[in-house]
Order: C-alpha cells, then sequence, then structure tokens
C-alpha cells in the first residue's frame, strides 16, 4: 500500500512538472515584439502626442486658439505640463528595444528610421524643458542607470545633428524591408523620403541653433549636395500621419468630450492678421460665429487670448459672437445648422512640412547663412506650398475654396519687400500660419525670433510675460532628484520663465 502511494504521487508530481511549462506560458503576452510592431506604435503614440499637446496648449500660448471656459492654459497659469516627457521617455523605451532588435547593422532600414525618430522626440523633449537626461536614458533594464545624468542642451542638439547624419548614410545603403511604417508606408519609396526627412530635420535644428553657434557650414553641405543630402521637394514629402474614419486609428481628439471641444475657440490674434491679409486659410482654420450666420453676414470672429473666466465668456455678446475651431479639427458632432458633419478622416498629424521648410530657406538665405537659391523664391515656395496642402486636405463638401487669391502675393502684407528686418517679420508671420496644430514648434520658434508678437492678455498670471518652456515633472525630484537638481543649478531656476540655453 505504502509503494502504491509513493507511486501515484510520484506520477502526480511527474505530470504537474511536465506541464509547468506549459500552465505557466502566457502565449498572448509575448515577452518580444518585432520591429514593425514596435516602430508603428511608436510613430503612433509620438503623432498622436503632437496632436494632443498642440490642441491643450500650443495652439494657445502662440496664439492660434484662445479658450472660454478653464481658462488657466491661456493665463498662464500652467503649473506642471507633463505630457512631452512622459510620451518621450515612455516611447523611448520602445525605441530601445528596436535599436537591441537590430543591433549595429547599418543596412537594416529600422535602425536608420529608429534614429530619426529619436532625434525628433529628443528635440522636442528639449526644446521643451531644456537640460534632460539623453545619453544616459533608457539604460535602466541593461546598464541599471536609474537615475541617469542630465545631459546639457548643447550636447543633446549635437547628439541629435549627428544621428540624423547618421540615419540618412545608414537609409541610402539599407535594404527596402521596411515594415510597419505608418508614416511613410513602407519599401524603397519610404526610404527616400526618410532620408527627406532625417535632412529637413537637420536644417530645422540647424536654425534653431543658430542663436548660439555658427552652422552656416552645415547648412550649405547639405543644400549644395541634394544626392547625398536630399531634403523635401514637394508637399508630398510632408511628415504627416493620415487617420481613419473609425476607432481605434482616429483623429485622437476624437475622445475628448464634446464639451472640451467648445473651450478652444479662435484666437483674435490668428483672425485679426489673416482677415487683414484677405486670406482664406482662415476659413479652415475657424468657422463664422453662430450669431453673424443667423444675422447673415457670417464672419469668423476671433477672441482675445488671456481673458479672465467671466470676460472670456461674455466677449462679444457671448459664445454665440464667438468662432469655433474649424471642421476640419472638430468633434464629429460638432457641426453648425445646415453643415454637413465633420469628414473624420480629413485632419492629420504633422511632424514637419515642405512649407516649413521652405521657411527656413528663407531665412537662412535672407541672413547670408547659405549661398543657394533666392530668398523670395523660398518665401513664396513656402506660401504657395501651405495654401496647396490645405486645398488638399479640407474635403469639398465643407464648401471652403483655399484658393489663393491672384494678389495674396503681392499685397503689401506680404509682398517679399523691405529692409531686412521688414522680410524677416513676414517669413516669421507665414511660417507661424504655417505651424497651426504642429505640437510646440511655433512655439520653439517664436522663442527663438519673437516674431511674429505674442501679447499677453489681460487677465495673464504671468506678469505680461510669455512663458518659455515646462518646468521639470515634480515627480523627478524623488525619482531623480541629484540630477535634476545639477541642472537646475546649471540652467537656472526651474519656472517657466528661465530661458534655456539654446533660446539665450
Amino acid at each position: 500500500m505504502k509503494f502504491l502511494k509513493i507511486f501515484l504521487i510520484a506520477g502526480l508530481l511527474s505530470s504537474c512538472a511536465r506541464d509547468f511549462s506549459e500552465v505557466n506560458t502566457n502565449e498572448n503576452n509575448p515577452t518580444t515584439v518585432t520591429p514593425d510592431l514596435l516602430l508603428s506604435g511608436v510613430i503612433r503614440n509620438m503623432m498622436n502626442a503632437q496632436v494632443n499637446t498642440a490642441w491643450g496648449i500650443g495652439n494657445i500660448v502662440v496664439q492660434h486658439h484662445a479658450k472660454i471656459q478653464f481658462v488657466n492654459e491661456d493665463r498662464y497659469l500652467w503649473g506642471e505640463q507633463n505630457s512631452v516627457w512622459d510620451e518621450v521617455y515612455s516611447n523611448y523605451r520602445n525605441l530601445q528595444n528596436l535599436f537591441n532588435a537590430v543591433g549595429t547593422d547599418s543596412t537594416n532600414p529600422y535602425l536608420g528610421v529608429s534614429l530619426i525618430l529619436k532625434s525628433w522626440m529628443f528635440a522636442v523633449a528639449t526644446d521643451t524643458y531644456g537640460d534632460i537626461p539623453y545619453s544616459e536614458a533608457g539604460k535602466a533594464k541593461l546598464e541599471g542607470k536609474y537615475q541617469p545624468k542630465y545631459d546639457t542642451q548643447e550636447e543633446i542638439y549635437a547628439g541629435v545633428l549627428a544621428d540624423l547624419k547618421r540615419a540618412n548614410s545608414f537609409l541610402a545603403i539599407s535594404g527596402s524591408n521596411l515594415n510597419g511604417d505608418i508614416l511613410y508606408g513602407g519599401g524603397a519609396n519610404a526610404l527616400l523620403k526618410w532620408r527627406k526627412l532625417a535632412n529637413s530635420l537637420r536644417l530645422r535644428y540647424l536654425m534653431r541653433l543658430s542663436k548660439r553657434k555658427d552652422v552656416g557650414a552645415e547648412m550649405t553641405e547639405i543644400l549644395s549636395n541634394p544626392a547625398t543630402y536630399p531634403i523635401f521637394e514637394r508637399n508630398e514629402d510632408n511628415a504627416e500621419l493620415e487617420y481613419f474614419s473609425s476607432a481605434p486609428n482616429q483623429w485622437p481628439l476624437y475622445g475628448a468630450r464634446v464639451g472640451s471641444f467648445d473651450e478652444f475657440r479662435v484666437s483674435k490674434t490668428l483672425s485679426d492678421r489673416l482677415t487683414a491679409l484677405g486670406d482664406p486659410r482662415l476659413k479652415v482654420f475657424g468657422r463664422p460665429s453662430q450669431r453673424s450666420v443667423t444675422a447673415g453676414t457670417p464672419k469668423i470672429e476671433g477672441i482675445p487670448n488671456g481673458l479672465s473666466d467671466v470676460n472670456a465668456l461674455a466677449y462679444n455678446g457671448g459664445v454665440q459672437g464667438v468662432s469655433r475651431v474649424g471642421y476640419t479639427f472638430a468633434c464629429l458632432v460638432c457641426n453648425d445648422a445646415g453643415q454637413a458633419a465633420p469628414d473624420p478622416a480629413a485632419p492629420r498629424a504633422l511632424l514637419m512640412t515642405y512649407a516649413e521648410l521652405q521657411f527656413i530657406l528663407a531665412e537662412a538665405r535672407e541672413r547670408n547663412m547659405i549661398t543657394t537659391g533666392d530668398a523670395a523664391t523660398y518665401y513664396n515656395n513656402g506660401i504657395t506650398a501651405n495654401f496647396e496642402y490645405w486645398k488638399s486636405i479640407v474635403p469639398p463638401q465643407y464648401g471652403i475654396d483655399v484658393t489663393m487669391p491672384a494678389n495674396y502675393l503681392s499685397q503689401s502684407g506680404v509682398a517679399y519687400t523691405g529692409g531686412q528686418a521688414d522680410k524677416l517679420g513676414k517669413i516669421a508671420l507665414q511660417k507661424w500660419v504655417a505651424y497651426y496644430f504642429n505640437g510646440l514648434e511655433a512655439w520653439f520658434d517664436w522663442r527663438r525670433t519673437r516674431m511674429p508678437a505674442i501679447v499677453p492678455g489681460p487677465s495673464n498670471l504671468n506678469n505680461d510675460r510669455v512663458p518659455v518652456r515646462f518646468i521639470y515633472p515634480q515627480k523627478e525630484q524623488s525619482l531623480n532628484g541629484a540630477s535634476r537638481k545639477a541642472a537646475v543649478d546649471r540652467q537656472g531656476v526651474d519656472d517657466m520663465n528661465t530661458l534655456m540655453w539654446i533660446a539665450k
């Protein structure tokens, strides 16, 4: 009997041991993910973050939009703004997994594309906060660096520019087996577009760096050899994410409540400037106020930025007298009387456009940083490209004509005439318009040039100063306190008015 019991127990243990690995393996929770899935996830998450950041604060601080309720952002009562920090570092973990998967194989297209994404992500983060973890970021798991140092912005920019240059050279010799590319569609043609993005981004960041360093030689290197360093040549090269008409890959703002959309309205700064130029792009960015439509005189009427809650709600007779944001960006049930419902596949998330590049080149040529091309031609190309872009995006059923008026480029407020200060001001204004709904890029560029003017609203809570950075997340004080303190000691007090290195 004892022998039988022992035999039965041994048999049961043997059975458990034999089945243990199968029972405890969760096939729905893989330990590795293929590069294509990692790539598409990073692109989607970061491009969605571009939209959300633009909507929540980017469009407000540069006065494309204003608010009529819950106006803290508009009055510069910002507090913590952690979205950029959280999105960059959480998605960088997946980029690290991608780097680990491809190793140092420069012929693998995922390496070059990942370097471009890394460069863009960290450029956004350092432009937002200043000194940040960079060289030791993402090394907790493999190297045990749980409290990474904060690199200086100068070091980060050097790394960003070097990686973009490397990415271009890697993609020039890589194979075309690139799946998961939801930005450019994958394949050999997409690799050329990724190279154009790498070099166009280099020009963006070189221009941003130009207050601190002479960048003319590096710009000239790119422009003098288009075969080696291709750049954007038309709107079709734009780095933009197209959305679908149904979930889950919809315009990310469709997840917000309807009331949240109506808190955001067209800024009077935007409506006044474009109305003065007879600029039909205003009809893309805003809708006629409901009161003006009822009166039979449709007019886009913006609201000043930085009003108090009471004054914002009462402005121009109340909400009926203030224009909503344009249909292309509206919620699906935010259509006005007699207007077709918005097309859910119309909006785009923007990373960089051909129009922006042309304005960069116009400024570079005007400042004699480069000798290639003609500043007026670059400038006019940028304006024309932005008009054509919106004309291609806005659905025909909206009944919006975005055709550039015949005299648009020759009118005094647009024509490339006057002294250098006049010309640079016109470039800045048109670039500001072209940056609409592109994350924080318009704010970064304004911080560099201080053009076009941004005037704090009458009820601002920052002593009539436009903020120039986000403060560091407070969690960093406990999670990485020593590194954060070293950065603050080096950079200056951790508030939204401290100029970072690149903007001084």
